[in-house]
């Protein structure tokens, strides 16, 4: 099925004239021309209902995320907003702190205020996008998606980056390797701890459940669960660390009990904020985050044009950096 991203290439204009001659907007003939004439040939249909519904909305998309503080997010912001300004949208962005409450009034404010769509990393695996969805709302899940929830998404695999930051640590030398999980129910955190658990299989070492630690996936978390592993009589000697910050709050932690790595193994999932390099024995996967927020904002700006294919899942690729 042929989308306004078709069109326009075909055409060689900008999606957003494609949107604006099927939204019955203002442009030169020669686009309305270019454009009509590109959507016969690929037999591109816009869907009037949805048509009748976007113009009942506003030009503003919801960008929806838990932690505007965290580089990976702020990456994948500026991915969503190329794309919506491309496009003739504006992105208002909500930050959720990971509070399912606080994510539910943003979403009922996207609502109220007839905003044309959301893309949202969920604050939870049971974050409920039922006010979105019972109103036809275009929705994308972005990184994380809500258990259920039939919509598109776009992703990284988990697993796989889980696996390549532990087998990181396993080409090193390192044998016993713990985790530093985000909280127990999101799914990047389920996920990231079955590419460690399946590192560890592969290479013949034992999964003892005492090295697995779950944090909130901010810095006072990551240095708190290394706190608590390194208290073990028999402590890790390397560890696997579910996100960017919670790396950072493990290394203070090393730091400040005057450890510091290669002594012991870091393998973090996304590179390090805070520092052009990452420290001498650290490992990290690298995360195409601004990739993520625009393939979301792609898709998004499609639903909202009249797209109506089954949902789609997008996984990218985390990319391990020795």
């Amino acid at each position: 099925m042929a989308t306004i991203y078709d069109v326009a290439r075909l055409a060689g204009v900008s999606p957003a004239t494609v949107s604006r001659v099927f939204n019955g907007t203002t442009v030169t003939p020669q686009n309305e021309r270019v454009v009509k004439e590109a959507a016969a040939e690929l037999d591109f249909v816009p869907n009037r209902t949805a048509r009748t519904l976007r113009l009942r909305s506003s030009d503003i998309i919801a960008l929806v995320i838990p932690d505007i503080e965290n580089p990976y997010f702020t990456a994948l912001a500026r991915g969503v907003e190329d794309e919506a300004r491309a496009a003739g949208y504006s992105v208002v962005l909500c930050n959720t702190d990971d509070d399912m409450s606080r994510e539910s009034g943003y979403l009922d404010v996207a609502v109220s205020e007839h905003m044309a769509g959301v893309i949202i990393a969920a604050a939870s695996d049971r974050s409920d996008l039922s006010p979105l969805l019972d109103r036809n709302k275009a929705v994308v899940a972005v990184d994380r998606v809500p258990r259920g929830a039939a919509i598109d998404a776009v992703t990284v695999d988990n697993v796989a980056g889980g696996r390549a930051a532990t087998t990181l640590l396993v080409e090193r030398g390192y044998r016993r390797i713990a985790c530093i999980a985000g909280p127990a129910d999101v799914e990047t955190s389920t996920r990231r701890i079955a590419g460690w658990s399946a590192a560890l299989e592969a290479a013949g070492l034992p999964e003892d459940p005492t090295l697995l630690e779950h944090a909130d996936y901010r810095v006072d978390g990551g240095y708190a669960a290394l706190e608590r592993l390194l208290a073990h009589d028999e402590r890790p000697d390397a560890v696997f660390v579910a996100n960017n910050l919670m790396s950072v709050g493990a290394l203070r932690a090393l730091r400040d009990a005057g450890i510091h790595p290669p002594a012991v193994g870091i393998a973090s999932f996304g590179a390090l904020p805070f520092s052009t390099s990452a420290p001498t024995g650290v490992s990290t996967v690298s995360l195409p985050a601004r990739e993520l927020g625009s393939a979301a904002a792609r898709i998004l700006l499609e639903r909202i044009a009249g797209d109506r294919q089954e949902p789609r899942t997008v996984v990218l690729e985390a990319v391990p950096v020795v």
